[in-house]
């Protein structure tokens, strides 16, 4: 998570993290070959909350979405 961090905002380093926003307010962070990280922005800091594979983090969204707020 630390190289994640170090990373954020800098999208031309070429660091292989491959940190994208997946709609507003919320990134996923590649950790290497089959770990994902998923960050929430909340003003100016992101909060991690989950980490998975990619099938893992597309349940976990689509489990998120269902849930009344």
């Amino acid at each position: 998570m630390h190289a994640a961090a170090a990373t954020f905002g800098q999208p031309h380093l070429h660091s292989g993290r491959g940190i994208q926003q997946l709609r507003p307010g919320l990134y996923e962070c590649r950790s290497g070959l089959g770990l994902r990280l998923l960050f929430e922005r909340h003003t100016d800091t992101l909060h991690f909350v989950f980490a998975g594979n990619h099938d893992d983090i597309q349940a976990y969204l689509k489990n998120r979405r269902r849930k009344p707020r």
